[in-house]
C-alpha cells in the first residue's frame, strides 16, 4: 500500500491547545516541540489492527466486558488479556530510587530534550515558577523517577530491561499500534541497570530533594531537603488560553510503551505494585478535603488504625510542620439523612393518581449528593459525570432489592467556558490502581496520600509540596490537582505512543446521480470554503476528497498545479491509491487548490446519469488512504450502497412496520463493522451524513461510525428544492461540526472505587482490552452511559469514587488529559437508596438498555422491560419502605417522575409503535440514545412547553446583554392548550410554534408580522425580524434554546390545518396518541401490576 511521502522539510512543529470554541480560538498559537525527536514521518512502519483473528471483536450493541473493574486483592487471578510491559507511565512512582539507577538517570540526561539542564546548572529557583493566565514557555524538569512496574510481578524495573531493547540511545523506531512489534526506543544500552531493588514502604519516607534530571557530569549531590520549588513548571490556564505552547515532555529518559491500555495504566484490575501490610487497606477509609480554616502549620493525628504511625515519630528534618488532617467520620456526611426537610421531600410519598401536577415549572436539576458541603463543593459538575443513584447501595443484594439500575453517565468532552490545565513536570497518580490524585484523597501527612480509589498510600512527590498558586512550599492539598473534580492535564512523553499525529480531514462524497438531484453538494462545498480556516488544527493540518459513484475519483492537489487533478479508479474490487503523497496535502500550503476544487466539485457531476453507488470501495479507499496518519473520514451519501463491497438491499417493507417483531435493526452485513474496527486500530473515525428520501438501510451503514468513535447526521428527505428547510439546518450543524473542538488517537477508562464494578458500556467506540474504550476521535457533543454492579460489600466505606480518564491528542498536537471525579456517599437502607434516585439519569440508562434489547431481542422486548422497570421499583417501595399502605399508585418524591419518562420513552421514535415510524428515523433515533449525552436525550423524549403569547421580563435571564423571558414550562397535554394563545414546543431536534384560532392580534402582528390568523403562511419557517418589544423577547427566547444544542432545530409555525399538526400531538406525552396510552392509563396499568 502506498503511503504519502513525509511532511514538507521545514515545517513547523506542533503548536498547542485545543479550541475550547470557535470565539475562543486563538490564532497565534505559539510553537510546540514534540517531546520525542523528529517530526511526524510517514516513513513510519504502517499501523496494524490489533489481533484481528476471530473471535478478537465485540460486535455486540453494547459491548460488554467481563467484571474486572475492582480492585485485586493478593491471591486474586486476572482474566485480563496481556497487556505491554509498563501498567502506565513511570512517571509517578514514588519511592526512593535505587542508587544504582541514578546513572541510568544520569545517561538520560545527555539525550534530553529542553527540559534538561546544562551540565553544572542548577534548578530554577522560585522565581521561575509560574502561575498565570497567559501561556509560559518554560523547560521542565525531569519526573521523579523512571521506574516502571511490571504488571503481575509487583516489582519495579529499568527501562533498559523493560523495553529490550538493543538500539543506542536516541534511535527511535515507532509500532504504530498494539498488536504490532514492540516498541525498540529505550535511551538506555542494555545492561546499565542493576536488578531492580524493591524497598519495603517505611510509615513515612524521609524527606527528599526534587529529583529533576541530574547533571551530566559528576556524581549526584548529597542529598539535602530543599524548602524552595522543585524545579518544575506548572501552568494553570483558564479555557479560553488554551491555544498557548505546550511545555516540553517532563524527561526524555522514558520508555514510550507499546500500547495505549499501558501508556494511561491499568484500571483496577492492574495487579498492585507492592503494598504495606494488609492492615494499610483497613485504615479508616476517609475522604481528603480541602482546610480553609487550618493554618499553613501541619500538625499531625494519628489516623486510627494506623500501625506504627505516632506523633511523636513523624519529625521532619527540614523545618516543615506537622500536618492535621481530620478523618472524614460521620460528622462529614450530612448529619443523619432522614432529619433534614431536603431529605424528608425527597422521601415524601406522591399519589400519582392523585396528584397529576407534578411536572416542575422549571427544568428539572439533577439531585445533590448528600455530602457534606466541604466536600460537595469539590464535586463534579452534574453535566459532565453522573449516577444513576447518588446513594450509592452498601451491597448488590440492597440494589438489587430496590429494583433500580445503578450506572453513569458522562460528557468527558463538553465545551467548558473554565477549565484548569495544568502543565507540570509530574502527574500523581497512585502506584496501584493509577487514579489520578483528585480532590478525594485523603493525605495522612504532608508527605503521604490515601488513593480514595483502591486505598493504597502513596508519597507525595517533593514537586508536589510546592503550591503555585499560593506560592507555599508544603501545602499539597491546596494544589489545583486536589481543589478541582474537573481537570486537564498537559501529558509527557510517556503518554504516547507516536509523535502527536498531525489533524488529517478526508471528505468523502457521493456524486452519483441520485446525489446531485438533492443539491447537497452545493451546500456542503459552500460551508467547507466558508470555514476552511476555522478547521481545528494548525501549520500542519491535511486534507483530502474523494468522489464516488459506481467508481471511485480521486484529486491530486500537487504544489504546482495550475488546477486539480482528477484520477478515477474503476476496478473497484480491487481498491488501490494512486499517487498516494498527493491526495492530503497541507492545507495551508494549497489553500488555493483546495478552494478551486471545492467551488468546482458541484458543477463537475451535473451531466452524471450513474445510478449506482459503491459507497464500500470508497470507504476502504479512504481508509487506505488514512491509515499512516490517522484522523477523520467525513462521508456524505444519499442512497442504499448498490455496487461493490458493502453493496445492500432493501429491508424496509412501509406495510410491515407495525409488526415489531419483523423490523429490520440489525447490520445485514458486518462489512461495516469489520471496516470500521480496521479503523479504529489506525486511529481513524468515520462520520456519516445521510441524506436520503429513501431506504438506505441506517441499521447498517451505522456501525462504520458506530464503532469507529464516529457520528451519525440524518437528514430525512433532504432536498434543496423540496424540502429547503432542511438546507439551513445541514448548513448550521456541518458549520458546528467543521469548527468543534477534536481530539484524536483518544483512549477513555473510567475507574472506580474497589468493590464496585463495571460491566457494560453505552456509546460510540471500541472496547479495547476490557475497561479501555478506543476513541481515534472525540468531539465535545458526544455522551456515554456504563453499566456497574456492587461486586464486594462496601462495608466500612462511607462514600465511594468514580474517576473517568480521557487522554488525547488536541488539534495543536498536544497530548492532554482530562479528568473528571465524582465522590458519592455510601448508604444501607432502601429508604435512602431511594432518597438518592435520579429520575433522568435512570431513564437515560434505561433508554441505552432498551435500545440494545431492541437488537438482541425484539423491540417489544425492550418496550416490556421499559415497563417492568417502572413497575418493579414502585413494588420494591411499596412493599418494603411505605409503612402504611395507601391507596392508588405511590411513588417516592425523587421518582415522582419515572412513569411519566419511560410513557415518553415508549412514544419516542425509537421505541413506538405503529406504521408512521420509517426504519431508518427508528434507528437513527437509537443511534442518538446511544451517543447524546443525557441533557439532549432528555429534550428530545420528554419536549418542553411554553405558553409564548404573553412573554414578560419577568424572572428573566441576562445573556451578554440579551434578555431572555423564562416561560413556566407547562405540561405535555392538549388540555393545556388554549385557542387564545400560542405554544412553543421545544422537542430538542425540532421546535413547533403552534397558533390557536382566537390568538391575540397583537402576537400576530407583533410578532409573526401578519395582519391577522388567516394570512399566517403554511409553511412557515422563520420569525421575521421585528423591532417590537414581543418580536425581540420570542426570537430572543426561541435563540437562546437553539444554543444550548450542538444541533440546529428547525421550527415550524403552524396553525390548526397545518399538516405537521400531527407531529405537534404526537408530542403531547400524556395523552392518548395512534398506538399507545395516555399518562392516566399508563398509571392505572402501572397500578394494576404493582397491586398483583
Amino acid at each position: 500500500m502506498a503511503q504519502p511521502a513525509g511532511s514538507p522539510a521545514g515545517q513547523q512543529p506542533y503548536s498547542n491547545g485545543p479550541v475550547q470554541n470557535e470565539l475562543m480560538h486563538s490564532p497565534d498559537g505559539q510553537e510546540y516541540s514534540p517531546a520525542v525527536p523528529g517530526s511526524y514521518s510517514h516513513q513510519t512502519p504502517a499501523k496494524v489492527p490489533p489481533h484481528q483473528s476471530s473471535g478478537q471483536y465485540s460486535y455486540s450493541g453494547s459491548q460488554n466486558v467481563s467484571q474486572l473493574n475492582n480492585y485485586q486483592g493478593p491471591g486474586q487471578t486476572l482474566n485480563r488479556p496481556p497487556v505491554a510491559a509498563f501498567s502506565g507511565s513511570p512517571v509517578q512512582q514514588p519511592g526512593p530510587v535505587p542508587q544504582g539507577l541514578l546513572s541510568v538517570l544520569q545517561n538520560s540526561a545527555a539525550v534530553s530534550s529542553a527540559g534538561s539542564f546544562p551540565p553544572a546548572a542548577s534548578p530554577p529557583v522560585l522565581s521561575n515558577w509560574q502561575y498565570s493566565q497567559t501561556p509560559v514557555s518554560q523547560p521542565l524538569g525531569a519526573q521523579t523517577s523512571h521506574l516502571a512496574c511490571v504488571p503481575g510481578t509487583g516489582s519495579a524495573q529499568s527501562p533498559s530491561s523493560l523495553s529490550g531493547s538493543t538500539n543506542p540511545a536516541g534511535s527511535y523506531q515507532y509500532a504504530a499500534s498494539p498488536g504490532a512489534p514492540p516498541l525498540q526506543n529505550s535511551y538506555v544500552k542494555p545492561g546499565s541497570a542493576p536488578p531492580p531493588v524493591i524497598q519495603p514502604l517505611t510509615p513515612l519516607h524521609p524527606p527528599r530533594p526534587p529529583l529533576g534530571v541530574p547533571p551530566v557530569g559528576g556524581p549526584p549531590r548529597p542529598s539535602t531537603a530543599v524548602a524552595g520549588p522543585p524545579s518544575t513548571q506548572f501552568l494553570l490556564k483558564s479555557a479560553a488560553n488554551q491555544e498557548g505552547d505546550a511545555m516540553s515532555a517532563a524527561s526524555d529518559g522514558s520508555v514510550v510503551q507499546n500500547s495505549y491500555d499501558a501508556i494511561e495504566g491499568g484500571g483496577l484490575m492492574a495487579a498492585p505494585h507492592y503494598s504495606p501490610a494488609a492492615p494499610n487497606l483497613k485504615m479508616n477509609r476517609s475522604v481528603g478535603y480541602s482546610y480553609p480554616a487550618l493554618p499553613p502549620g501541619y500538625q499531625h493525628t494519628s489516623p486510627p488504625g494506623a500501625p506504627g504511625m505516632n506523633a511523636s515519630a513523624l519529625q521532619y528534618p527540614d523545618g516543615s510542620k506537622h500536618f492535621h488532617q481530620p478523618a472524614l467520620g460521620t460528622n462529614h456526611l450530612t448529619a443523619s439523612m432522614g432529619g433534614l426537610s431536603l431529605q424528608q421531600e425527597g422521601l415524601r410519598p406522591v399519589n400519582l393518581l392523585q396528584e397529576r401536577n407534578i411536572l416542575p415549572t422549571t427544568l428539572l436539576k439533577a439531585p445533590v449528593p448528600n455530602l457534606h458541603e466541604d466536600i460537595q463543593k469539590f464535586n463534579c459538575n452534574p453535566e459532565l459525570f453522573r449516577c444513576t443513584l447518588t446513594n450509592i447501595p452498601q451491597t448488590q443484594a440492597l440494589l438489587n432489592k430496590a429494583k433500580l439500575p445503578l450506572g453513569l453517565l458522562l460528557h468527558p468532552f463538553k465545551d467548558l467556558s473554565q477549565l484548569p490545565v495544568v502543565t507540570s513536570s509530574i502527574i500523581v497518580r497512585c502506584r496501584s490502581c493509577r487514579t489520578y490524585i483528585n480532590p478525594f484523597v485523603s493525605f495522612l501527612d504532608q508527605r503521604r496520600w490515601k488513593c480514595n480509589l483502591c486505598y493504597r498510600v502513596n508519597d507525595v512527590p517533593e514537586e508536589f509540596l510546592y503550591n503555585p498558586v499560593t506560592r507555599v512550599y508544603g501545602e499539597p492539598h491546596k494544589r489545583p490537582e486536589v481543589q478541582n473534580a474537573t481537570i486537564e492535564f498537559m501529558a509527557p512523553s510517556e503518554y504516547m505512543l507516536r509523535p502527536p499525529q498531525p489533524p488529517v480531514y478526508l471528505f468523502v462524497f457521493d456524486v452519483s446521480h441520485n446525489a446531485i438531484e438533492t443539491g447537497y453538494l452545493n451546500t456542503v462545498c459552500q460551508t467547507l470554503l466558508d470555514n476552511l480556516d476555522s478547521l481545528p488544527g494548525n501549520t500542519r493540518t491535511k486534507i483530502g476528497f474523494i468522489t464516488f459513484d459506481s467508481t471511485i475519483h480521486f484529486y491530486s492537489l500537487q504544489e504546482g498545479l495550475s488546477q486539480p487533478q482528477m484520477l478515477i479508479i474503476s476496478d473497484i474490487e480491487d481498491v488501490f491509491i494512486p499517487m498516494p503523497e498527493n491526495l492530503l496535502v497541507n492545507l495551508n500550503e494549497n489553500k488555493e487548490l483546495i478552494q478551486d476544487l471545492l467551488k468546482t466539485l458541484p458543477q463537475m457531476f451535473t451531466k452524471s446519469l450513474e445510478t449506482q453507488s459503491a459507497l464500500g470501495p470508497a470507504l476502504q479507499a479512504a481508509f487506505k488512504l488514512m491509515s499512516p496518519t490517522g484522523g477523520r473520514i467525513t462521508v456524505f451519501q444519499t442512497q442504499l450502497p448498490s455496487v461493490g463491497m458493502g453493496a445492500l438491499k432493501s429491508r424496509e417493507e412501509p406495510n410491515q412496520r407495525a409488526t415489531a417483531k419483523d423490523i429490520h435493526l440489525t447490520p445485514s452485513t458486518d462489512f461495516y463493522k469489520k471496516l470500521a474496527l480496521d479503523c479504529s486500530g489506525q486511529q481513524v473515525a468515520v462520520d456519516l451524513f445521510l441524506l436520503s428520501g429513501q431506504y438506505s438501510d441506517l441499521a447498517s451503514l451505522g456501525c462504520i461510525s458506530r464503532y469507529s468513535a464516529g457520528s451519525v447526521y440524518y437528514y430525512q428527505s433532504y432536498h434543496h428544492k423540496h424540502n429547503p428547510v432542511q438546507v439551513e439546518k445541514l448548513q448550521k450543524e456541518l458549520k458546528r461540526y467543521l469548527t468543534r473542538k477534536i481530539g484524536f488517537e483518544a483512549v477513555m477508562r473510567i475507574r472506580c472505587t474497589k468493590g464496585l464494578s463495571i460491566h457494560t458500556f453505552h456509546g460510540n467506540f471500541f472496547v479495547r482490552s476490557t475497561d479501555l474504550l478506543s476513541l481515534p476521535n472525540v468531539n465535545p457533543d458526544a455522551g456515554y452511559a456504563v453499566q456497574m454492579s456492587v461486586e464486594e460489600s462496601l462495608t466500612d466505606m462511607q462514600v465511594v469514587s468514580f474517576q473517568s480518564a480521557l487522554l488525547y491528542t488536541s488539534s495543536k498536537g498536544e497530548r492532554r488529559i482530562r479528568v473528571h471525579t465524582m465522590c458519592l456517599p455510601v448508604v444501607t437502607t432502601l429508604s435512602d437508596v431511594y432518597l438518592g434516585a435520579d429520575v433522568q439519569a435512570i431513564t437515560g440508562l434505561l433508554a441505552n438498555m432498551a435500545v440494545d434489547r431492541s437488537v438482541s431481542a425484539t423491540l417489544s422486548d425492550a418496550r416490556d422491560a421499559l415497563v417492568n422497570a417502572v413497575i418493579d421499583s414502585l413494588a420494591a417501595y411499596r412493599s418494603s419502605v411505605l409503612s402504611i399502605q395507601q391507596p392508588g399508585l405511590t411513588a417516592p418524591y425523587s421518582l415522582r417522575l419515572f412513569p411519566l419518562y419511560i410513557l415518553a420513552l415508549l412514544k419516542q421514535k425509537a421505541f413506538q409503535t405503529g406504521t408512521s415510524t420509517r426504519l431508518d428515523e427508528r434507528i437513527f433515533t437509537m443511534c442518538q440514545v446511544k451517543n447524546q449525552p443525557l441533557v439532549y436525550l432528555m429534550l428530545m423524549t420528554h419536549p418542553s412547553l411554553y405558553k409564548v403569547d404573553n412573554l414578560t421580563d419577568e424572572g428573566a435571564l441576562n445573556v451578554n446583554d440579551r434578555t431572555i423571558p423564562q416561560p413556566p414550562l407547562l405540561q405535555l397535554s392538549v388540555e393545556k392548550l388554549s385557542r387564545d394563545g400560542a405554544y412553543l414546543m421545544d422537542a430538542g431536534s425540532v421546535m413547533f410554534l403552534w397558533i390557536g384560532k382566537n390568538c391575540g392580534q397583537g402576537f400576530i402582528s407583533q410578532v409573526l408580522g401578519v395582519p391577522n390568523y388567516g394570512s399566517i403562511p403554511q409553511n412557515m419557517t422563520h420569525l421575521p425580524e421585528l423591532e417590537t418589544a414581543e418580536s425581540i423577547r420570542t426570537r430572543a427566547f426561541i435563540s437562546w434554546l437553539r444554543e444550548q444544542r450542538p444541533f440546529f432545530p428547525i421550527l415550524y409555525i403552524i396553525k390548526d390545518e397545518s399538516p405537521l399538526k400531527s407531529s405537534f400531538l404526537q408530542n403531547m406525552i400524556e395523552d392518548r396518541t395512534e398506538s399507545a396510552l395516555s399518562y392516566y392509563e399508563f398509571l392505572l396499568h402501572i397500578q394494576q401490576q404493582v397491586n398483583k
